[in-house]
Parts: C-alpha cells; sequence; structure tokens
C-alpha cells in the first residue's frame, strides 16, 4: 500500500522547528542516510543550553528541514544516541578514536539504515540560485482575504509590477499535500521563482498558503479539491478588488493538483480569462497513481515482480474506494485484504516492518482522508471538456508523478471535445515533475537539483500569456 513513498515519509513528515536561529554549535556533523539505491544527506548539529545541558538540532536538507529538535541525546566517550519521538526515530552510533566519525544506524518506524556521520567546521551549502533577493524591481505586498463559504481567512503575497497599472495577474495554485504560498519542497521555492519573473515581466502574481498551512486559516486535513478550488475562487475575487489590476484579464497557474483544481475553478466562475496547467493531470486519480507507483518503482530499482504484486494490491484498494462510500466498510474490507496477503507470507516476512499492524493502520488513516477518496475518483475530462477559454497545458518528458504521455493527450481530446479554438499543449524535453532539468526524472533527484523550475518553461509562460492578454 505506497510502500514506494517510504523514503519520502522520512524526516519530512515532521515541522518541528526551533525558535533560535542564533544558536552557537558545539560540533556539526553531516551524512548521507542509505535508502535503498538513493541517499539522504543528514546533518547533526549538536549544542549546549542555557543550563550547559548537551542538545541536537537535526536538518534534513535534501527536503528542505531545517532544525528538527532531538528530544533525547546522549554522547558518552565512545558512543552517541540520540532519539525523535515525534518521527519515531532514534540513531545509535559508536565514535571512530580520532572523534571525528560517528558509524551508526539510523531507524525509524522499525526500519533501519546505515548512517555514518562526520565533523565538519561548516555545513555544506544548498545551492538554489534560482531564489529572488531583495531589491525588488516589483512591489511585494503581504494580503489576507475571505473564503466566506468556508467561513475562514487566507494569506499569501502579491507581487505587482512597479510602473504602470491594469495589469494581468495570475492564481498560482499549488500541488497535493500542505504547501505554503512558495510551494516549498526539498528547498526550493517554485512559486516564490515563478513569481518574481512574471511580476518582473509585467504580471502580477498572487501565492498563498494552503488552508491550515503558514498563515491561512483553517482545516487541511479534512479538505478535497474541491474545497482547495474554492479558496482559489476567492483569491479570484480579491483579486478583482485591486485596482491596478485588469479585472478581464486574470489567470490560473495550477501545478500537479493544481491542474485539476484550474479548470474546476475556469468552469465556476466567468472571471477566469486563462489557464494554465503545469503537469496536471488528464485522466482519472486512480489511472495517475497506478501509473506513478509502477514509474517510480521503477526508478527506485524495484523488481518487476514486486512492481507488478504493489500495482495489485493498490488496484485492490482504488477499486474498493470506488465501489464503496462508507468508510468503515472501507476499512473493514481493507482489514480482510491485508489479513488474506498476510497468510500467504512467511514467517520471517510477517516480521518485517511493512507488514506490521502499525503501518497498515498509518496507511489506512491516509487511504480513508477525504482528500485522497475525492482524488482517487474524480476524472478531470468531463470539467476539461467544458473548458473554452485560453489552455496551456506544459508536461515535463521525463515526469514520473504525471506522466506526459498518458495526460497530455486526454487533455487535448478534452479540449478538442469542448470546441476549444486556443490551447497549446506542450512536452517539454529533460524536465522532471517540478520542470527541473533532469537525468532520471527520480523524485530522489529533485533536492539535488540547483535549478528550481526551468528557464525555457519560464519563458514559454510568460509569452503566452502576454499572447493571451494583448488581444
Amino acid at each position: 500500500m505506497k510502500k514506494f513513498f517510504l523514503a519520502l515519509l522520512l524526516i519530512i513528515t515532521c515541522n518541528i522547528y526551533s525558535q533560535n536561529e542564533n544558536i552557537n554549535y558545539e560540533s556539526l556533523w553531516e551524512g548521507k542516510l542509505k535508502i535503498g539505491n538513493s541517499e539522504l544527506n543528514l546533518a547533526l548539529k549538536i549544542y549546549k543550553t542555557e543550563n550547559e545541558k548537551i542538545n541536537a538540532h537535526l536538518d534534513s536538507p535534501d527536503q528542505g528541514q531545517k532544525n528538527i529538535s532531538v528530544t533525547t541525546i546522549n554522547i558518552k566517550n565512545d558512543s552517541l544516541l540520540f532519539e525523535i519521538k515525534n518521527l519515531n526515530a532514534k540513531f545509535e552510533g559508536k565514535f571512530t578514536q580520532d572523534k571525528k566519525v560517528i558509524e551508526g544506524t539510523f531507524s525509524q518506524s522499525g526500519y533501519n539504515f546505515p548512517l555514518t556521520f562526520f565533523k565538519v567546521d561548516k555545513l555544506t551549502e544548498v545551492k538554489r540560485p534560482q531564489l529572488p533577493s531583495p531589491p525588488f524591481p516589483y512591489k511585494e505586498e503581504e494580503i489576507f482575504f475571505e473564503n466566506k463559504d468556508a467561513n475562514i481567512i487566507l494569506a499569501g503575497t502579491l507581487t505587482i509590477p512597479k510602473e504602470g497599472n491594469n495589469f494581468p495577474s495570475v492564481v498560482l495554485v499549488s500541488g497535493s499535500g500542505p504547501q505554503d504560498r512558495d510551494e516549498t519542497l526539498m528547498g526550493h521555492k517554485p512559486f516564490l521563482v515563478i513569481a518574481d519573473y512574471l511580476a518582473r515581466n509585467g504580471i502580477a502574481v498572487l501565492r498563498f498558503d494552503d488552508r491550515g498551512v503558514g498563515k491561512s486559516k483553517g482545516n487541511f486535513s479534512s479538505a478535497t479539491t474541491f474545497d482547495f478550488a474554492s479558496d482559489v475562487l476567492s483569491a479570484i475575487e480579491y483579486l478583482k478588488s485591486r485596482k491596478e489590476l485588469n479585472h478581464k484579464k486574470i489567470g490560473i497557474i495550477g501545478h500537479s493538483e493544481g491542474g485539476l483544481i484550474a479548470p474546476i475553478c475556469a468552469v465556476n466562475s466567468n472571471d477566469v480569462s486563462f489557464i494554465v496547467l503545469l503537469a496536471g493531470p488528464g485522466v482519472s486519480g486512480k489511472e495517475i497513481l497506478l501509473l506513478q507507483t509502477e514509474l517510480i518503482l521503477k526508478a527506485n530499482g524495484v523488481s518487476q515482480d514486486d512492481i507488478l504484486k504493489t500495482k495489485n494490491e493498490n488496484e485492490k484498494i482504488y477499486s474498493l474506494i470506488l465501489s464503496e462510500s462508507d468508510s468503515l466498510t472501507i476499512y473493514n474490507k481493507l482489514i480482510k485484504l491485508r489479513d488474506e496477503e498476510i497468510s500467504k507470507m512467511s514467517e520471517e516476512e510477517k516480521k518485517k516492518p511493512e507488514n506490521s499492524k502499525e503501518f497498515f493502520e498509518r496507511q489506512i488513516k491516509s487511504i480513508l482522508s477525504p482528500w485522497f477518496r475525492t482524488f482517487v475518483k474524480y476524472d478531470p475530462r468531463p470539467i476539461l471538456e467544458q473548458i473554452t477559454i485560453p489552455v496551456l497545458a506544459l508536461n515535463g518528458e521525463k515526469d514520473l508523478q504525471v506522466a506526459p504521455y498518458q495526460n497530455l493527450p486526454e487533455i487535448e481530446k478534452a479540449l478538442i471535445k469542448a470546441g476549444n479554438k486556443n490551447y497549446k499543449i506542450v512536452e517539454l524535453p529533460k524536465l522532471n515533475h517540478l520542470f527541473q532539468p533532469c537525468e532520471t526524472g527520480s523524485v530522489n533527484e529533485y533536492a539535488k537539483i540547483e535549478i528550481t523550475f526551468s528557464v525555457d518553461a519560464l519563458k514559454l509562460i510568460k509569452d503566452w500569456i502576454w499572447e493571451i492578454v494583448k488581444n
């Protein structure tokens, strides 16, 4: 059940940060956590508290996580042990004789991974050359707007060109999972980069924290794609209140799940004049997830037999979600499916962490969430078949999460059926799901690539928008 997500669940599931960014660290350590065929960079930062007790922070720079609070740490003459209870994780290691290396094991939720820390004078800097820094040649304003239907206040940033008025504008809509206004992921901030580029080129941009994230109010965990669409429509209403903007030239740029949301908004509002779909789905959530699983597992070196087994398991789960509406019924049937699988295993296999009841319960919680059940069922084609406003649909050639050959043709078929006369479909070579230039498209590459968002893709988006709004 979604076993391929394991590597991403390590560390990234925790958002416990220190409030003090000016700590003087006693020692700094770097290591690479080996997870199957991939590696995850970690940094351990040891410091003394005000009462002279030893404590530490853990960074996961590849996942954009910094200053994760260590719950307990115990340093002896020949060993070091620390624990992070929020992650159900711990590390046990031994010092080498010169005290410059700690060789040990990182454990999380029953999984064990080799990890060696090396003492360093300075932590390796994560390079993100596209991240903009002030002064900016445009106005940047923190704003708040209300979703009246949901009775929540959402927070975001509006960037507006300095010179002139009557600007075209766009709302940026993030992909799945709780995202901040910059769509921060693994140290990258793609929405910040997009907003900066468009604002420098005469286009105003509103990006905002998902409900329940950052400064936005509301409950993310109980929301579905349609709830997020209502938040975007509220953002559109806010843009209509700004006198500097052209209210007839407001568009939506949606990434991944945002590419589902943009068409929903377009058919529910006459104020949306164009949409840009960045790796937007053209088929149902079930179809997306089945192929995504296959491609990611293959990229991670998993055997064909194991891939087929996982796909078959997931197929049963998704079919169950499609056929049943009652959560308890789904839960009981999933338990039955699990028991059938467990009964076929050897005693050794039954002891593996991924086959534990604890792991199963965590998976069930995700599967039964309102968002996941909605996503699996939702097919974007009927909505796309109603879209007659201009559409730009882009996909990276090496996107493993929303494969271009699965989705772009279906988007085009739907737009043709709608009678849409103004659309552009482009598959961009050598780009991944985040529109980074890449080698394989693997999720494991995201953090290691310095470029946040392809300059070619940025230019294509900008040129297309200006072509649309000049008429």
